[in-house]
């Protein structure tokens, strides 16, 4: 598994304003929404083309176009959608599936409640959305449904990681065979004891949303 923590100061301002606790919804949804754009740059640099032969108004030349079949966009429900739009900026051409988990407060587990995905996902680059990469269980979970269905190269597009959590997701992914890798804005220092990132941004779907998941 790779690693890549964005550096860039754009990057580094818009998530300065999204840790802060007075950030109001409407804004940290603005600026979640910019910030993925940043990390989508950079986490679509292996993102498959193909040659594409075209006319430009003074001579024929070939060019670049992303390769068939298209990549697919997986956020998590229900604070991965916060993100979608910020990769589909990059991406309109991609297709979108949805993947809903919830992680049990006392285990810390996460569970799979909803999907809309295609049934084969053979020879599909997927970019999955989750905006905290915590205690890795969940996006662990997400990984391997995907490719269980056959995904053969997947990027995770996170704001934020802790270290717990990456030390997980490579070890319950260590028996893959693909390439996995995670792109985020930051490495923050560890976990509270409520698996929480610290110093973290709080509860994203709250703060995009403003109200607590039922």
């Amino acid at each position: 598994m790779r690693t890549l923590v964005v550096d860039h100061p754009l990057v580094a301002h818009k998530l300065t304003v999204l840790r802060n606790k007075d950030t109001d919804s409407p804004t940290f949804r603005s600026l979640a929404d910019e910030l993925v754009t940043l990390l989508a740059y950079e986490a679509t640099r292996d993102v498959r083309v193909e040659p594409a032969d075209i006319e430009t108004p003074v001579a024929p030349t070939t060019g670049t176009r992303l390769a068939t079949p298209r990549p697919l966009v997986v956020p998590i429900l229900r604070a991965g959608l916060g993100m979608l739009d910020g990769m589909m900026r990059l991406l309109p051409t991609a297709e979108v599936g949805f993947l809903g988990m919830v992680r049990d407060e006392e285990t810390l587990a996460a569970t799979t409640y909803a999907e809309r995905l295609p049934e084969d996902l053979s020879g599909r680059q997927c970019y999955v959305v989750d905006p905290m990469l915590a205690t890795g269980g969940t996006l662990a979970a997400a990984i391997r449904f995907l490719v269980d269905r056959g995904a053969d190269h997947i990027t995770a597009v996170c704001l934020l990681a802790a270290p717990e959590g990456c030390a997980r997701l490579e070890e319950e992914l260590a028996d893959l065979e693909i390439p996995v890798t995670v792109v985020t804005a930051a490495m923050d220092e560890r976990l509270n004891e409520r698996g929480y990132i610290v110093p973290g941004l709080g509860d994203a779907g709250d703060r995009m949303y403003g109200i607590a998941a039922g």
